[in-house]
């Protein structure tokens, strides 16, 4: 288990928080989860990686919540952060969970919020597609559940951008 907190050349404050990701994708089980270890302290099983940066440091840090907030000096915005993230992967497995319709082409439908959302199967190449109102998504997916995440993806895309 490397330890940098104990290495004199690793600065210990004055890191700045870069990004916070999920690094397990849609759909994927806790078991195919590649989580990854704490540049800092060495922990494992990160799945909320907190990046960050130092300027005498060449390399940007992958560390976990703990040791973001100890080197950014910030005991705030990397835990609400992290959260936030929770927040939705607990939103998104709601989503995909929902109890949705069947059309009478066979299709999954849902409404919610005014809008009409359709996951279509390609009897061609036996993939799916969704659709939000009339807007069609241009990819293709081996499951419906990626085709829902798509979806899910798409609506917190538009209302982080506020056009939702």
């Amino acid at each position: 288990m490397n330890n940098h907190w104990n290495l004199p050349d690793i600065p210990h404050k004055g890191w700045r928080l870069l990004d916070v990701i999920d690094i397990r994708e849609d759909g994927q089980s806790v078991e195919d989860t590649d989580y990854e270890t704490c540049m800092m302290c060495g922990n494992e099983r990160i799945r909320y990686v907190h990046i960050v940066e130092h300027n005498e440091i060449d390399e940007e840090f992958r560390v976990g919540c703990d040791c973001a907030e100890k080197m950014t000096n910030d005991y705030v915005n990397p835990g609400q952060l992290e959260r936030n993230l929770k927040n939705r992967a607990v939103r998104r497995s709601k989503w995909i969970s929902k109890e949705w319709h069947f059309n009478e082409k066979g299709n999954q439908y849902l409404k919610k919020d005014g809008h009409y959302f359709l996951i279509f199967k390609d009897t061609k190449s036996g993939k799916f597609k969704c659709k939000v109102d009339e807007i069609w998504g241009k990819k293709f997916f081996n499951t419906v559940e990626e085709a829902k995440a798509a979806a899910f993806n798409g609506i917190d895309y538009l209302k982080e951008k506020e056009e939702w």
